[in-house]
């Protein structure tokens, strides 16, 4: 799986170009002494005499529209803030969008499908998350019909949401990365899961790597609960109680902590008792979630306002370094 296009090192395409051009870089895709390109989010400073800046993040769930292109939306943009949260933002509403839509429109079925998806977007969890999309654009020619010796041939692409997300950040310095501290004593990992423990492996790259593509999907279930978690996250970075950051990415939870691993160069002790009866659905399922890590003298402070948010039963203290 850690070979999977989706899952794997991306530096053969990052190395091709200059990744500090104008030198208001904050931060690229590499992090951490060892450049590991594990980065959740981009920021750019605003100029060269404060701290101010700008940040950009991705997200995309294009396998699960195969099995349900509403969801797959949904994790779009959920997958997008839930990266834009590790730079410290300052409210949730800064965030703006822009959406990549693209279909084979005509095809049979593809239609209905492309209308659930806007429609869950546009009128759901964007007004939910009071997150504005003004600007975007879309492909709706994704299907190439060609004859060949005598037989008509086809290529279709299936429906699928690129979900680009930006913000003002107040302080760049505040950003958080997947790189783990190994210079404190005790510090602690804890899984925010945002999936319930439903652990759901559809669309997942562990199905793909076996040729599946599964049958429940993750979903964005409660986008009040999204709201709450990230309103929660800009709370524990603005009052630097966290000290490594990393979305749930693809792969699932063990993608997650292998990448924070290999960005700290450290090893790790994981407990996964507190997941669920199935440790493989546990390690990679890709339902909406983040690992952090915590100080010991900030542990109580971010159980509390987890807990205040109404997060306390879907926090997991899973391990140490």
């Amino acid at each position: 799986m850690l070979r999977l296009p989706t899952v794997g090192d991306k530096t053969f395409l990052i190395t091709i170009g200059d990744r500090t051009v104008t030198g208001l870089i904050a931060r690229d895709q590499m992090v951490g002494p060892w450049q590991v390109p594990v980065a959740d989010a981009a920021v750019t400073i605003s100029d060269f005499d404060g701290h101010r800046g700008e940040a950009m993040a991705v997200g995309e769930r294009t396998p699960v529209a195969l099995l349900d292109p509403a969801a797959s939306a949904r994790l779009a943009v959920g997958e997008a803030v839930t990266n834009l949260l590790s730079v410290g933002l300052a409210a949730l509403p800064d965030v703006k969008l822009s959406a990549n839509w693209m279909a084979p429109a005509g095809h049979p079925g593809e239609d209905a499908r492309l209308y659930d998806a806007v429609q869950t977007v546009g009128l759901e969890i964007c007004p939910a998350l009071g997150i504005a999309i003004p600007v975007g654009k879309d492909s709706m020619s994704m299907r190439t019909v060609w004859r060949e010796d005598g037989q008509e041939k086809s290529v279709t692409a299936p429906l699928s949401l690129i979900v680009s997300a930006f913000s003002r950040v107040p302080d760049v310095r505040r950003a958080l990365t997947p790189q783990l501290h190994t210079d404190g004593e005790g510090s602690e990992l804890l899984l925010i899961d945002l999936g319930h423990g439903r652990n759901r492996l559809g669309g997942s790259a562990l199905a793909q790597v076996y040729g599946a593509i599964g049958v429940r999907p993750p979903d964005v279930d409660d986008a009040a609960e999204l709201a709450a978690f990230s309103s929660a996250i800009i709370d524990l970075i603005g009052a630097g109680d966290l000290l490594a950051y990393h979305d749930r990415s693809d792969g699932g939870l063990l993608a997650t902590l292998c990448e924070m691993a290999f960005a700290g160069r450290t090893g790790l002790e994981v407990d996964l008792e507190s997941l669920g009866s199935d440790p493989v659905a546990a390690l990679f399922a890709e339902e909406l979630g983040v690992v952090v890590q915590v100080a010991p003298s900030a542990r109580e402070r971010v159980l509390a306002r987890l807990a205040e948010a109404g997060l306390g039963d879907i926090s997991h203290r899973i391990g140490k370094l």
